[in-house]
């Protein structure tokens, strides 16, 4: 039996997910979650074979989501679902330990087959994604997108500073004083060379940290 974790922030669309592969023989969807802390406790939780992530979780997105699983449970295959094929996103999730990597346009079937393929602890990268940019990962492994230069935490405050949360807001949310939030924010922002909220903002879009 292949035991399933799904986390997507749409209700609508994890039902959906659930119907898909509960038709597969031997497949069972043990746990869902609609945000990416739920994510991760669910799967300490329940241990799945198989943890299938949104990139775009609300509160922390399916990245750091997977990245965390990945410390905890080295045993659980991880597959990202995302809107878009961009190179920055595909590296950052081999990086992080992700075996699988899907678009949200991709066919039922291709689905199946990717996790089918990371059940059997082998990588599966959607055909939408181009065989180059897979081929410059190893190129590119240099030249790491900033998202991985920042600390765990300090990921986690860029999030919620682009999803529209005050320093005080996100002190009560991580049980941080504003200081050490102000300290977490400067510091993603002097190593990635941001000179306003905005700069932030756009660089959590584009690496997927939250939803354009």
């Amino acid at each position: 039996m292949t035991r399933i974790l799904i986390a997507d922030g749409q209700h609508i669309l994890r039902r959906g997910l659930r119907g898909l592969l509960e038709t597969h023989p031997g497949w069972e969807v043990v746990a869902e979650a609609g945000d990416g802390y739920g994510a991760i406790d669910a799967a300490i939780r329940t241990v799945p074979d198989v943890a299938i992530l949104d990139c775009a979780l609300p509160r922390m997105n399916g990245l750091e989501s997977a990245r965390r699983i990945h410390h905890h449970l080295v045993g659980t295959e991880l597959c990202l679902f995302s809107h878009v094929a961009e190179e920055a996103a595909v590296i950052s999730a081999l990086h992080a330990g992700v075996r699988g990597f899907i678009l949200k346009s991709d066919a039922e079937e291709e689905l199946l087959a990717a996790v089918d393929t990371v059940s059997r602890h082998h990588s599966y990268v959607s055909c939408a994604i181009t065989r180059t940019m897979i081929g410059d990962y190893v190129a590119h492994m240099m030249e790491m997108p900033r998202l991985v230069m920042l600390t765990p935490r300090e990921r986690e405050v860029v999030q919620l500073v682009a999803e529209g949360m005050s320093n005080k807001q996100i002190g009560k949310k991580l049980a941080l004083s504003i200081k050490t939030v102000e300290c977490h924010r400067g510091a993603a922002m002097r190593k990635a060379g941001w000179s306003s909220t905005a700069d932030l903002v756009r660089y959590a879009v584009r690496n997927h940290l939250v939803q354009a």
